[in-house]
């Protein structure tokens, strides 16, 4: 029986607390970026165990923020996945960088280690590994490479808050970390985004930056030493990020059962497989993702019962204004593959049977090009 409802392939709470706080910033007159905006810094730090935090619009600006704290200018090369969301390539362009393109792991879809010293060139100023999904990426052996060619390394964690691996919170672990309060993140303020450090100096310049590089308001005139824009956070975006603060477990632990709910009722089906994330690690899944046969005729089907669900990225190589040709065998198949199902932590226990029930009906013949282009990621 089809459902009254769509199912959405997202779904967050947003609620009473969440309500009360945003009249009470409102009342008290904190609207622009100021006191709120401050103390949601704080509890951020606190939660990530890091010292410096600087909210911002968005996570796409929080790496361009990044880069533009590192220095980054027309003509210096930026390494990035060739799978992830292009906001990680675009902040590197706006900057007049280049964008240069390395293919994800065969079992993950995070930058493959081995194949970055191979793009480096006297051009390049920045390692990008994005922790998609959770997933840690190798940062430890890419710090390595950054330490022999004297490059930065930029954590995209846009997709990756309160996710772990054995050194601690992914995001902190490199010179600058970048982070995403939208809604289909695990932490929203419906927009917003921050970037952390543990480099006081690159916090001073990060605080410049989202101001317009203003240093100083004293009289008679500010004083402006150096690049920036508006790129400031407000006070009512804050409140509602310091209520959703107050219900991270909770939110974490929903996460982690939609995905271990996923994974144990799919687990025999031939057609589709869930893309492994390592809870046992600390690795928090914000998506349930998974590599399916014939998806377009799935998520067809899933539509037919008014359940979203969306495909994968596709891969960067084939953006024509990269500019970047080269075959990418992994992020290839990810992207041909690759199905998100409805997640979040908003989706009720009934939604998810219903889904799971539909998922098992579909019955068809499965490509030997599937079996074989799946067979080393399982």
């Amino acid at each position: 029986m089809k459902r009254k409802h769509l199912i959405p392939w997202w779904k967050t709470n947003l609620g009473k607390s969440e309500t009360a706080k945003v009249k009470e910033v409102i009342l008290n007159r904190y609207i622009t970026q100021g006191v709120i905006t401050e103390k949601l810094e704080k509890r951020l730090a606190k939660l990530l165990n890091i010292p410096y935090v600087v909210l911002t619009t968005n996570g796409s600006t929080a790496l361009l923020m990044a880069l533009v704290a590192l220095g980054i200018k027309p003509g210096d090369e930026v390494i990035i996945p060739g799978l992830t969301f292009v906001a990680t390539a675009q902040a590197p362009l706006l900057l007049g960088a280049k964008v240069k393109l390395v293919d994800v792991e065969c079992k993950r879809p995070l930058i493959d280690v081995k194949r970055i010293e191979e793009a480096i060139t006297p051009k390049t100023k920045v390692i990008i590994p994005v922790h998609l999904n959770g997933r840690a990426a190798d940062v430890k052996n890419i710090k390595k490479i950054a330490a022999k060619y004297r490059l930065k390394v930029v954590e995209d964690a846009v997709q990756a808050l309160c996710s772990q691996n054995s050194y601690g919170y992914l995001g902190t672990q490199s010179d600058i970390g970048a982070f995403s309060l939208g809604v289909t993140k695990l932490i929203t303020a419906g927009q917003g985004g921050f970037v952390v450090t543990k480099d006081k100096n690159i916090f001073k310049m990060l605080k410049k930056i989202r101001n317009h590089g203003i240093s100083s308001h004293s009289n008679p005139l500010p004083k402006c030493d150096t690049f920036g824009f508006n790129f400031k956070f407000n006070d009512i975006l804050a409140g509602i990020g310091l209520s959703q603060i107050e219900k991270v477990k909770e939110k974490i632990q929903a996460h982690k059962n939609i995905y271990n709910f996923y994974k144990k009722e799919l687990q025999n089906l031939d057609y589709i497989k869930i893309i492994n994330v390592d809870t046992t690690k600390g690795e928090l899944p914000l998506w349930v993702e998974a590599v399916c046969a014939r998806r377009e005729k799935v998520i067809a089907l899933l539509r037919s019962k008014r359940i979203q669900a969306k495909p994968f990225y596709p891969p960067l190589n084939e953006s024509a204004y990269l500019n970047n040709r080269r075959v990418f065998k992994y992020s290839k198949i990810y992207a041909n593959y690759g199905i998100v199902l409805p997640s979040g932590p908003g989706q009720s226990r009934e939604d998810l049977r219903y889904i799971v029930r539909i998922l098992k009906k579909v019955n068809f013949n499965i490509s030997p090009k599937f079996k074989l282009d799946i067979s080393a990621i399982k």
